[in-house]
């Protein structure tokens, strides 16, 4: 009876771990391209994270710089390529590639690494702060609860997902914003969302992630 009650504790443990990840997914960024040769499979290869894990927020962004060797990417965004780079330079990456992913922009390897994609997730699950700020959405503002010793930037991020997602990568970006700086006041950000959105809490200047909500 005592080992019965015990593995019970434990399950309940395990349980309440998962519903917690799940609740704060790790923001998962592929930066890739049509012209990308290893691309199609890092694309697949999000496919399968994605539906094999609820610990996750996968959104892809399409780079311009590789549209020189064939047809413009339709998809591409100055603002993808910025990001990257900005990732890129903070964690004195040599250079920018792809297809590259980052996770909660503070770890980072080749999209198609199925081995060290599942390390630099368990890596950002095992320092989870349960005290670090976080998103709430009420269907029309965003609010951030929590206390924070850094300036945290709001962005809105629009992608395409369900039907409306026709191109083969995982929530592929359409138009990124920022809403605004959070600094630890009681502040409602107002959100206008043309199709499927999420939120991210970031450090400035494409610091580290610190939530992501998404709207749906």
């Amino acid at each position: 009876m005592t080992r019965f009650f015990a593995l019970f504790a434990l399950s309940l443990s395990l349980f309440g771990t998962a519903m917690a990840d799940a609740e704060r997914p790790v923001l998962v960024e592929l930066f890739a391209n049509q012209n990308c040769p290893a691309c199609p499979k890092a694309h697949r290869t999000m496919k399968q994270i994605e539906a094999e894990r609820d610990d996750v927020f996968i959104l892809t962004w399409t780079v311009n710089y590789w549209d020189y060797l064939g047809e413009p990417d339709p998809m591409a965004m100055p603002a993808a390529k910025d990001r990257q780079m900005a990732y890129t330079d903070r964690l004195s990456i040599r250079a920018p590639y792809t297809p590259q992913s980052f996770y909660d922009g503070a770890k980072e390897c080749p999209g198609t690494r199925k081995r060290d994609i599942r390390r630099n997730i368990k890596t950002r699950l095992d320092v989870r702060d349960e005290a670090a700020p976080r998103l709430n959405w009420d269907g029309e503002v965003i609010r951030v609860t929590g206390k924070s010793a850094d300036t945290l930037e709001i962005k809105l991020v629009e992608y395409l997902s369900g039907d409306a997602n026709q191109t083969g990568m995982v929530n592929p970006v359409t138009h990124v914003e920022s809403l605004g700086l959070w600094m630890q006041a009681e502040e409602a950000f107002e959100v206008s969302c043309n199709g499927t959105c999420a939120v991210l809490l970031q450090e400035q200047d494409t610091g580290e992630v610190i939530a992501v909500k998404a709207l749906n």
